[in-house]
């Protein structure tokens, strides 16, 4: 009965972190790299809050978060954030707007920058849809519309982006701690 339990409590421990979103390879295949057209790749994702941007690259470029502003003049001048690593992760912890740029030479000017629209989380703790676009509930102030978008197709068969929450595994955890705590009590 006690090596039951123990079964079932490491089971119910490994598939606790299934609450983690997706990980973006920026780039896909190429990278952060001069090579890819980051307004054709951004546009096939679907970035929500809790997802991760993984940029990886070489030492010949750089990650610099900036507003919208500098985003479009490509300038670097005063950064949110600046990285060099060569494998920068960023979470994606607010819905919005987020810009980034390689500040090294021409690269910006010459395509490397990515602009991102991050969306809430669609689903609450029930699992209902947000209110439609516009609508207010009372004592709520109204919300600045946003735009739908339709889920987005399957990902490429390369990986990328890769995921890190695996549902299957929170259903598994839901199933299996009934279970420990009928074994247990």
């Amino acid at each position: 009965m006690a090596s039951i339990a123990a079964v079932l409590i490491i089971l119910t421990v490994a598939a606790a972190p299934a609450v983690n979103g997706v990980q973006y390879i920026v780039g896909g295949s190429s990278k952060w790299s001069q090579s890819t057209n980051y307004d054709a790749w951004s546009a096939a994702q679907k970035f929500t809050v809790g997802d991760t941007l993984l940029f990886q690259y070489d030492g010949s470029h750089k990650v610099d978060e900036v507003n919208e502003a500098d985003y479009n003049s490509c300038s670097f001048a005063n950064p949110i954030q600046s990285h060099d690593d060569g494998n920068t992760s960023i979470a994606l912890t607010k819905a919005g707007p987020m810009y980034f740029v390689c500040p090294v030479s021409s690269h910006c000017a010459n395509g490397m920058k990515l602009k991102i629209t991050v969306t809430a989380s669609t689903s609450g703790p029930t699992g209902s849809p947000p209110p439609p676009s516009g609508s207010t509930t009372p004592n709520t102030p109204p919300t600045t519309p946003s735009n739908t978008v339709s889920p987005p197709p399957p990902p490429p068969s390369s990986g990328s982006p890769s995921i890190v929450c695996n549902m299957n595994m929170l259903g598994l955890t839901a199933l299996l701690a009934p279970l420990l705590a009928a074994f247990m009590g």
